[in-house]
């Protein structure tokens, strides 16, 4: 079957995980990505397990990527660029917004080089405020938007990081939205365009729980993990939902419909939790039958497994969401496969990741036509591995 974004050129100039990932899931629908790193390569290069000279974190967000590594702190470096974003539909980068410019690579300068290209641009704050030059990792954003804030409240902990990169990956899936829907436009307009996308402003968005810190309101108790005889398991609703389904169709009692003077609220919900722990481990003798029970309440249930145990979940042998590239080293590693499932299209991870500046000539001669000779001409600039 066809790839969706067959056809589709993307200069990827991102590095860590909010611009390659959107470039990984380009990549996955089709589109020839060809990722644009510096001599000292993408730090997470360093991350991971590494296998045939690519790391586990940058295999993931960099798969089936074309590269070549050109020194940009060369005026030649630039130049070079030019000339790929004249053949580019779509240039990724997540610098500081003032980078692009002091390279000399601004949109207004590349949308003079190529009207159609459609640019995506991430940074933590956005362009043109004071926070724009502050440095943001995922953790700086999650602690800025309330997310760290709203974890110790409902946890009652200490402030701690949250364990996934939210910020980043939220960040990417928008990026995503945008720039699909700036390339539908072009096939309208016929114009390219320029996406400034905040990972502030793609957390808060994407954070459910944001309109209680808006409207001032008091924050919804979280879904908790229970110990059962079926092991630890989350059960999705409040606990006055599952409590109401433990009475009323179960027959859990809390024991205090006897109790004077009338028990506080907090010792209701002790006595009810405590219940609650009882029925689900004694009660319920096994496995078995804590699933009935959750079934015939209609409460979901997730096993709370580490990630490492992934491959065990039904649905993902089902849809082999783990499949295996080239480890670059005689063999093949596992990494997670594309999500997205067409009826009449096909997607799916395009092979490992690219070593530092492997496709040099390969890029410059496919985009661009250059021989042997005019590739030559750039070899100032053009560098392979940490050479």
């Amino acid at each position: 079957m066809e790839y969706p974004l067959t056809g589709i050129k993307v200069l990827d100039m991102s590095r860590v995980l909010a611009g390659p990932f959107a470039g990984r899931m380009l990549c996955d629908l089709g589109a020839d990505v060809v990722k644009l790193e510096p001599p000292e390569g993408d730090v997470t290069r360093l991350w991971g397990r590494s296998i045939g000279g690519i790391s586990g974190y940058y295999n993931q967000q960099n798969a089936g990527k074309r590269n070549i590594c050109v020194d940009l702190s060369q005026p030649q470096g630039a130049e070079l660029v030019k000339q790929l974003v004249r053949e580019a539909d779509v240039l990724i980068e997540n610098f500081r917004p003032d980078v692009m410019g002091r390279l000399g690579l601004d949109y207004d300068t590349l949308a003079v080089v190529n009207p159609k290209l459609v640019m995506l641009s991430i940074s933590g704050f956005g362009a043109g405020n004071a926070d724009s030059r502050r440095a943001a990792y995922a953790p700086i954003v999650h602690a800025e938007t309330g997310l760290v804030a709203r974890q110790a409240q409902i946890s009652d902990a200490y402030p701690a990081e949250l364990a996934l990169s939210v910020a980043d990956t939220n960040a990417s899936l928008h990026g995503l939205v945008g720039l699909l829907a700036a390339l539908l436009a072009r096939d309208r307009t016929g114009y390219g365009e320029h996406i400034d996308l905040s990972m502030v402003d793609a957390t808060m968005v994407t954070n459910d729980g944001m309109n209680f810190a808006l409207d001032g309101a008091t924050l919804t108790t979280p879904n908790e993990v229970h110990q059962t005889a079926a092991g630890p398991l989350i059960l999705a609703g409040d606990f006055r939902f599952i409590w109401h389904q433990l009475s009323k169709l179960c027959g859990v009692q809390d024991g205090l419909a006897k109790v004077t003077p009338e028990p506080s609220l907090d010792e209701k919900i002790a006595a009810r939790r405590a219940a609650a722990h009882g029925f689900f481990n004694n009660t319920c003798a096994d496995r078995e039958a804590v699933i009935e029970a959750l079934d015939k309440m209609n409460i979901a249930w997730g096993d709370v497994r580490p990630a490492s145990d992934i491959r065990s979940l039904a649905s993902v042998q089902a849809r082999d969401s783990v499949t295996e590239v080239d480890d670059r080293a005689g063999g093949t590693r596992p990494i997670p496969q594309s999500p997205y499932r067409f009826r009449h299209y096909a997607s799916q991870v395009q092979g490992g990741a690219p070593h530092l500046g492997e496709h040099n000539a390969a890029v410059l001669a496919d985009w661009l036509g250059f021989d042997e000779a005019q590739s030559e001409k750039y070899s100032e600039v053009l560098k392979h591995g940490k050479d």
